[in-house]
C-alpha cells in the first residue's frame, strides 16, 4: 500500500477494549504494511486487524474510534494528540476505499458477462475463464483480507501463532533481509501444521517454528523461506484458492466480495496436507544469488546426503565468499524462542 511508505514503524498509544463488555486497557499500536497490531505495554502482541477491514466509527470526531469491519464490539480509540497515527490510518482507509472496486457496477458487469456466457453455452469453458477473471479484478486489500481469513482457519488447527516480544523485532529483520524491506512484517510462525513453510494470499508466509529451532544455521529457514516465496510467484496463490474452492464460491468472491467459510475451511486443510509445487533448479538459484544466500544449507536440509539436491551443493552461488549475514547471532537465539522453545 503506498500509502504506508513514510510510516514504516508508526506507533501510537491507544485504549483497546477486546468486547463490548471488557474494560478498556492502554496497548500500544503498530501500523505495518496491511496490518495494525495491538501490543500490550510489554510488547506481546494482543490482536491484529486488517487495513483492508478496518472502519471508523466517528469521522472527524475525537477521540478516533475505529473497530474491524462487522465487528463493533472490539474497539480502538486514539486520543486527539495522536495525530500522525489517526492521519496515517484514515489516508490508508481511504486509499483502499479508493482503490475498491464500486460493488454495483461490478455486479452489473459481472451478471451481464455470466448472462452472454451461459447463453452462449461455453459450459466447460466457463469455469475457467471466470476463475482467471477472478484473478485479474480482485484488489490487493481483498487479498490480504482472504490471507488473513485463511490464517484464521488454520490457526483453529495448528494454534495461535508464535509471538514474543524479544522475537518481534528480529522476526521482521529476517522477513526483510529474505523478502525485503517491504514485506517485514509478511512472516508468520505456527509452532504446528505446517510441514515447513506455506503462502497465503496477500503476501503472508508461514513458517514452521521447527525450521528455527532445529538448525544453528539461519541460512537453513532463510532458504526455506526464499523457496516458498519463488513457489507463490510461480502461480497467483488466490488463484490456487479458487481454483481449489470452484465455480460458486469464486462467483461469490466476484459478486459479494466474500468467500464461504467452508470454502476457506477446506482450503485450508489441504494447504497444510499437500506437497510443495517443484521449483525450477535454475530459478532456485538464481533466487539465492539475489539476495546473497548459500543454497547448500537450504539443500541438505532437504536431503542430509544430498543427493537428491547435487545442483543446489554443486553450483552454490556463494559456496566460496558465504552468504551475507541473515540475522545477527542475538536475533537468531531470540527466534529460536519465539515459540517458547
Amino acid at each position: 500500500m503506498t500509502a504506508l511508505k513514510e510510516y514504516q514503524r508508526l506507533e501510537a498509544t491507544a485504549l483497546w477494549r477486546p468486547e463490548p463488555e471488557a474494560q478498556r486497557r492502554e496497548v500500544i499500536l503498530s501500523m505495518g504494511d496491511a496490518t495494525l497490531t495491538v501490543s500490550d505495554i510489554s510488547g506481546r502482541a494482543l490482536s491484529h486487524w486488517s487495513m483492508a477491514a478496518v472502519v471508523r466509527a466517528n469521522k472527524g470526531r475525537s477521540p478516533a474510534l475505529y473497530h474491524p469491519d462487522g465487528d463493533p464490539g472490539e474497539t480502538l480509540e486514539l486520543a486527539e494528540d495522536e495525530a500522525t497515527m489517526i492521519d496515517a490510518i484514515d489516508r490508508v482507509l481511504r486509499d483502499i476505499e479508493r482503490r475498491r472496486p464500486k460493488p454495483g457496477k461490478l455486479r452489473l458487469r459481472l451478471i451481464g458477462g455470466v448472462a452472454v456466457l451461459v447463453l452462449a453455452g461455453a459450459l466447460l469453458w466457463l469455469p475457467g475463464a471466470l476463475l482467471n477473471h477472478a484473478e485479474r479484478v480482485v484488489p490487493r486489500a481483498k487479498r490480504v483480507e482472504i490471507g488473513q481469513a485463511l490464517l484464521t482457519q488454520i490457526a483453529r488447527v495448528s494454534g495461535r501463532p508464535c509471538t514474543s516480544a524479544e522475537a518481534a523485532r528480529p522476526l521482521r529483520h529476517l522477513a526483510a533481509r529474505v523478502l525485503g524491506d517491504a514485506r517485514r512484517n509478511d512472516l508468520v510462525v505456527l509452532r504446528d501444521g505446517v510441514r515447513d513453510t506455506a503462502h497465503l494470499p496477500g503476501g503472508l508466509i508461514l513458517v514452521s517454528g521447527s525450521l528455527l529451532e532445529d538448525y544453528e544455521d539461519p541460512d537453513v529457514a532463510a532458504g526455506y523461506i526464499l523457496a516458498e516465496s519463488l513457489r507463490a510467484k510461480q502461480t497467483d496463490p488466490l488463484g490456487e484458492l479458487l481454483g481449489h474452492a470452484g465455480l460458486w464460491p469464486s462467483l461469490r468472491l466476484l459478486t459479494t466480495g466474500s468467500m464461504p467459510e467452508g470454502a476457506l475451511e477446506s482450503y485450508a486443510e489441504d494447504l497444510l496436507t499437500r506437497p510443495h509445487a517443484p521449483l525450477p533448479q535454475n530459478v532456485l538459484l538464481d533466487g539465492f544469488a539475489k539476495i546473497e544466500l548459500r543454497s547448500s544449507p537450504y539443500a541438505y536440509a532437504q536431503d542430509i546426503t544430498g543427493e537428491s539436491v547435487l545442483g543446489l551443493v554443486e553450483a552454490d552461488p556463494r559456496a566460496k565468499e558465504g552468504s551475507a549475514p541473515v540475522v545477527s547471532d542475538a536475533d537468531w537465539v531470540r527466534l529460536q524462542g519465539i515459540c517458547g522453545g
